[in-house]
């Protein structure tokens, strides 16, 4: 077998700066993916300017907000999606997995679907933005997005083996309840009863900027992700910004994940692992 990577720039559309990266990100070659978050106001430009690059974004399906940036609303008027004060998707990812409806969330992915294709864009795969569809924030909602996903014919960001995204993180391997670890294998059994594609592993920086210390921390961290990767497709996503686009230790890290992207000596660790860059997993 071969070991393919699909390289991917999260969270367009998030806010301008953010966006505009993404998209010479995409120009440059420097990435193979994009995710589109498509209830932010900046996601038409957004996915105009990666497409014209050559990629078509896949949907970020998001069910919370953000801080840093004007809340977002959802496309639907489910009353258990938005905060009670101004109805809009709430800061606090947790807040979803407590209170969201199974069936409101299921209306709200299919508006955000088809939000993205009327922006012009052929999505082949979603996920989820701040891991709200995996039960990362209590309850899941992964049978609504496999539902999804079978029914329009798109792959979902749903790694076959945890282990690879759990060990991120330069220290010991994070550990999952019993609960979440049936849960998700429950749900690979359902992608692959219902042929919906997943990739084999997915890895991403999980550690802040304190903790890593500096850049080089980060390129050796990517690196040693990328060498503990199975054979067959997986996915490195990272979530790129120039510096002060987003405040704080997470906007320090950001801005060291877009310098990696751009980093001839990062594409040369790609190629001593042997893998091939493509933009999606297959079935």
């Amino acid at each position: 077998m071969t070991r393919r990577l699909v390289l991917t720039a999260d969270d367009l559309g998030r806010d301008g700066p953010t966006s505009a990266a993404i998209a010479e990100l995409a120009a440059e070659g420097a990435i193979t993916a994009t995710t589109a978050i498509v209830v932010s106001p900046f996601a038409r430009g957004a996915v105009d300017a990666v497409r014209a690059a050559g990629l078509e974004p896949r949907l970020h399906a998001t069910l919370s907000s953000e801080r840093g940036v004007p809340p977002w609303h959802p496309l639907t008027s489910g009353r258990s999606l938005g905060d009670a004060d101004d109805a809009s998707l709430p800061e606090d990812a947790r807040r979803v997995g407590e209170r969201a409806e199974p069936d409101e969330v299921a209306a709200e992915l299919a508006a955000q679907l088809d939000r993205l294709r009327a922006l012009g864009a052929r999505p082949a795969a979603i996920d989820s933005h701040a891991g709200t569809l995996y039960g990362l924030t209590g309850r899941s909602f992964l049978p609504e997005a496999l539902a999804l996903c079978a029914r329009e014919g798109l792959g979902l960001r749903l790694p076959r083996s945890l282990a690879p995204y759990l060990a991120a993180g330069g220290g010991r391997p994070t550990e999952v309840s019993a609960e979440v670890a049936h849960a998700h294998a429950r749900a690979v059994e359902a992608a692959d009863a219902s042929g919906v594609p997943i990739p084999d592993a997915m890895i991403t920086n999980r550690r802040d900027a304190s903790d890593l210390g500096g850049y080089p921390a980060l390129f050796d961290e990517a690196r040693r992700m990328l060498a503990d990767l199975p054979e067959g497709t997986s996915e490195l996503f990272l979530h790129p910004a120039p510096g002060g686009a987003v405040a704080g230790d997470a906007g320090i890290v950001r801005s060291w994940e877009l310098r990696l992207l751009r980093d001839p000596a990062f594409l040369a660790a790609i190629h001593a692992e042997g893998f091939e860059l493509v933009a999606g997993w297959g079935s």
